[in-house]
Parts: C-alpha cells; structure tokens; sequence
C-alpha cells in the first residue's frame, strides 16, 4: 500500500509538474513565433525597398549626370537601413540563428543594392566591413523612476546589425545579373566601354568564388551557374563589339546582344 501511494503521488506531481511547465513553454514559443513573422514583414519590405533602389539605379546609363541618381540611392538606401535597425531591435539579446531564415532574403537583398550602387560610384566591390560599418544605430531609452515626479531620464543604446559572411556572398552572386543588366544598357546608349570593364569585374567575382567552390554555403555554389550565365553574356557583348562593332550601328547593338545572349551556352566563354 505504501508504494502504491508513492506511485500514485508521482504520478500527480508530475502532472502537476506538466500542468504547470506547459504553460510556460508554449508561452516562450508563441513569442518566438511572433518575433518571426515580425522579421519576416520586415525583411519584405527591405526587399521591396531594395529592389526599387536597385530599379533606380539602373537609369544611370540613361541619364547625363549619374550623381543626381546616385544621390537619390542614397536617401532611399538609409531608409532600408532604419528598417534593417528594426531587425537589430528584433534580435537584442536573441540567438541569431533562430531567426536567420526570417531575414536572409531582405539582407541579401540590400547587400545586392548597396553593392550596385557602390560599383556604378567606385567602379570596385564594396566590402563586408563597409557593409556592417553602415549598420550601426542610436536608440534612446527612458528609465523611469518609482515614486519620482520628474521625466525619466533617457539614455542613449547602440544597436549593430552584423550581416553574415553567407549573406554577404549570396547578395554578391545576385548583384552579377544587374551588372550584366547594365551592360546590355550602357551598350544601347552608345557606351561601348562600360561592358570591357563590366567584363574584368565579373571575371574578378568569378575567379573569387571559384576558390571557394564547394567549401562555402550550399546556396553559393548553386548560384555560381547563374554568375557563369551574367558573365558570358557579357562577354559575349564584348567580343560582338570588338569584332562586328564597326558593322552594326550603335542604336542596334541592344537588340543584336539581347537576341544573341538568349541563344548562347550558359557556360560559354567562362573556363
């Protein structure tokens, strides 16, 4: 009888235990959710955001003064980088790698357009470093004081978003296709050296990602084939300029590229 009443009493205590701990967990685990979905709206619009900047900065090769361009860029850049402080508040004090798939998309993305925009001002790729230097915020917080009649005093907190090394990587890879984009561009305004110089830098990005090959994250080697595509179209672009440039008329040359790049192996021209 009397370990049947302690079977019977460790049974209720752990019920007890499970009543009590449930609550708990499914608390912490709402919240985390929460916290998710919330990342993921805001790396929605960094996305959107990032993208129309992009859309903007593509008019440089149609315009005679590409400051005025880039200056706009710039005021529509920091307006991603207030919402890309709010994922930085999101993950104060918080495991990153919790939430990490919540806002891949939108980082790679900026990264995509703040990189787009550094090469059409320096002609060279903006670093990791540069990236995150950007990235640091001022918040001000009030500490308030029981039983005080006078304003809380507030205190200034610096917040910083590290974008990952993957990240970084990925939203490379991706600004090659704009790159590629831009050239078509420039050569149907009648630049024609814009693609030899687009060509040396892709075959520098290219070379780079080649010595990480497979070492590097799943997604980078995916989107290699898509680097080898950018880079041999444009390529190609520069080889039909330098060998047939003085046959075709420049107002033609657009549409002789754009016909030509729908026909040529991906991996053409890249060894």
């Amino acid at each position: 009888c009397r370990s049947r009443g302690c079977e019977e009493e460790g049974k209720h205590f752990s019920a007890s235990l499970t009543d009590f701990l449930f609550p708990v967990f499914q608390q912490e685990l709402d919240t985390k959710h929460d916290k998710y979905e919330r990342l993921v709206k805001i790396s929605r619009d960094v996305t959107i955001e990032s993208k129309r900047t992009i859309f903007l900065l593509h008019r440089v090769t149609s315009v005679p003064d590409a400051e005025d361009i880039l200056n706009e860029a710039d005021v529509k850049l920091d307006g991603v980088r207030q919402k890309i402080g709010l994922i930085a508040e999101e993950l104060r004090g918080e495991d990153i790698h919790q939430f990490h798939r919540a806002f891949t998309p939108g980082i790679q993305e900026y990264v995509e357009a703040v990189s787009f925009q550094h090469y059409i001002r320096h002609h060279s790729l903006i670093s990791l470093e540069e990236i995150n230097a950007r990235l640091v915020f001022m918040r001000t917080e009030t500490h308030e004081h029981k039983g005080s009649c006078e304003a809380p005093p507030l205190s200034a907190q610096v917040l910083t978003f590290q974008v990952t090394p993957s990240d970084y990587l990925l939203g490379v890879a991706d600004l090659t296709g704009e790159l590629m984009r831009m050239c078509i561009s420039s050569v149907g305004n009648g630049d024609i050296d814009t693609p030899f110089r687009l060509s040396q830098f892709l075959r520098q990005i290219h070379d780079g990602f080649s010595y990480i090959g497979n070492t590097g994250p799943y997604e980078v080697s995916k989107k290699l084939h898509t680097l080898r595509q950018s880079l041999g179209k444009v390529e190609d672009a520069c080889y039909t300029l330098r060998v047939r440039g003085s046959e075709i008329p420049k107002h033609m040359l657009a549409d002789v590229f754009s016909s030509r790049t729908t026909l040529i192996d991906p991996d053409e021209g890249v060894v």
